[in-house]
């Protein structure tokens, strides 16, 4: 005898299978008796769906297609639906390590899921096709077994083919179904493939069909609502990223403790030279008083310099490796510069080919480095740089870099490489400097870290200017946009 988990999900999949071929059969001419037939099976089997109680209204699931660490902005999410009192089902790989304050929030329960990997056998196409349908029948198990939720919040990119899952799930239990737009997916597909490969041609094909199917939308900035609204005929919510809290001008003390953690594991960071005072720990960077408990910032420091990446092919960092090399050269040339600490956090696919790009560089003013960092250590070394780098070109031109929000949360200013909206988020010599090459690069950088490692010139006055305006953090800007649309009929 079947078991009801095992009829949902049969049922599932046949409603899933259902309304593709409606998309299909509505997209000809007219409608034809398959199309009533199976409107009819998929709307009987959303009546034995939708089992909802008292407490329906007040769950939401947060599904993430991808790594619920490296997805701040979909934490976040997760974070204010619970302080507003919702149960939260936060549904999505657990590659990374969320933030402590999403692991102890108790309103908020992880589930995990695979990353589906397909058949590798026989041609690409076929490993693509079985990947997307076993991970939908992964999401349909998933989705369909959870208590009925009142709204499913979802996170695109990536989207295929979470979207229509989500939406199917959605229509059989009654649920409203939110997508929040961080950019497109087939613009991400592009940048590997090209505007033209079959597979990109779907996925456009796919966003254009099941994004307008969504009952809410929110998006990252105010160039995407309005493309959306005018190629896609979806209505969407600018809902801006904003720091949340714990992005802050970190103090001596916690500089001190990380910077000292961080040099056991990279010799970046450790002290140079033969000091053996054992009343004072040192880092490259700061020094502690045991006695007294004093920490000081080094008065022959190297400036630090920090971006974070995906390692995607929408960020090129031989952008930046050429501008250190120019800057070295600055240096070697008799420029009155400081040396340079250059993090670069964060995984990603092609990480290891740019550790090998830096292994081969002849450096001696500047040193590179690539950690990972825990969530709770992030925020706290970019409230300890003295200058940001973003590489981040959107493959749309129309979604704005986290990590500059980020970076502006903690009144670190930042050089930003130039592409279509960055305009709403870096102001050109107010917050920040945007830049088009490396060459352009290196000439901000020798010009910002020129009275170094005093508070003057330009790089202290775009810290002042942050500092002064710091507009509304994220739980204000969210209570604002995203709740109304919860209790939205």
């Amino acid at each position: 005898m079947a078991t009801p988990g095992t009829c949902t999900t049969f049922l599932a999949v046949f409603a899933l299978i259902s309304a593709l071929l409606i998309g299909f059969y509505g997209a000809g001419s007219g409608v034809t008796w398959p199309v009533v037939f199976l409107t009819a099976v998929t709307g009987l089997g959303s009546l034995w769906l939708r089992r909802r109680d008292g407490g329906t209204e007040r769950r939401v699931c947060v599904l993430v297609l991808g790594d619920l660490g490296r997805s701040p902005r979909m934490q976040y999410h997760a974070l204010s639906l619970s302080k507003h009192g919702y149960n939260v089902t936060f549904v999505g790989f657990l590659d990374t390590k969320p933030h402590q304050e999403v692991l102890r929030e108790e309103k908020i329960k992880l589930v995990p899921i695979a990353e589906v990997k397909g058949v590798h056998v026989g041609p690409k196409i076929l490993t693509y096709v079985t990947k997307v349908i076993l991970q939908c029948l992964q999401l349909l198990y998933v989705l369909l077994r959870m208590e009925t939720q009142s709204h499913i919040l979802m996170q695109n990119p990536p989207g295929l083919p979470g979207i229509a899952v989500a939406w199917l799930v959605c229509v059989l239990r009654g649920s409203r179904f939110v997508i929040d737009w961080h950019n497109y997916g087939y613009t991400i597909m592009a940048l590997s493939h090209g505007d033209t490969h079959p597979v990109v041609r779907l996925a456009k094909w796919y966003e254009h069909f099941f994004g307008p199917l969504a009952s809410r939308n929110l998006c990252v900035t105010n160039a995407m609502k309005d493309d959306l609204q005018k190629n896609w005929g979806i209505k969407a919510t600018t809902l801006y990223d904003c720091p949340p809290s714990i992005f802050r001008e970190t103090p001596l003390k916690l500089q001190h403790g990380l910077f000292m953690r961080l040099a056991n594991t990279y010799p970046q960071f450790q002290s140079r030279g033969c000091e053996e005072d054992k009343q004072v720990e040192r880092s490259v960077f700061s020094e502690c008083d045991l006695c007294e408990e004093a920490v000081t910032l080094r008065a022959e420091r190297p400036a630090l310099l920090l971006s974070s990446t995906s390692w995607t092919e929408d960020e090129d960092f031989s952008v930046l490796l050429k501008a250190l090399e120019d800057y070295e050269g600055f240096i070697k040339a008799g420029a009155s510069l400081p040396s340079l600490v250059c993090v670069i956090t964060g995984k990603g696919p092609q990480k290891e080919y740019y550790r090998k790009l830096i292994d081969s560089l002849q450096l001696e003013h500047v040193q590179i480095c690539t950690p990972w960092l825990e969530a709770e250590d992030y925020p706290v070394l970019l409230g300890s740089a003295d200058l940001g780098v973003c590489l981040h070109k959107s493959s749309s031109g129309l979604d704005l870099p986290m990590k500059v929000v980020d970076m502006f949360g903690c009144c670190l200013p930042v050089c930003a490489i130039h592409f279509h909206c960055l305009h709403e988020l870096v102001k050109h010599e107010e917050n920040g400097l945007i830049f088009r090459d490396a060459q352009e690069l290196a000439e901000q950088l020798k010009s910002l870290l020129s009275e170094f490692p005093g508070s003057g010139g330009q790089l202290g006055a775009f810290r002042m200017t942050l500092r002064r305006s710091r507009g509304p953090g994220w739980d204000e800007n969210w209570d604002q946009n995203v709740l109304p649309l919860l209790s939205a009929p």
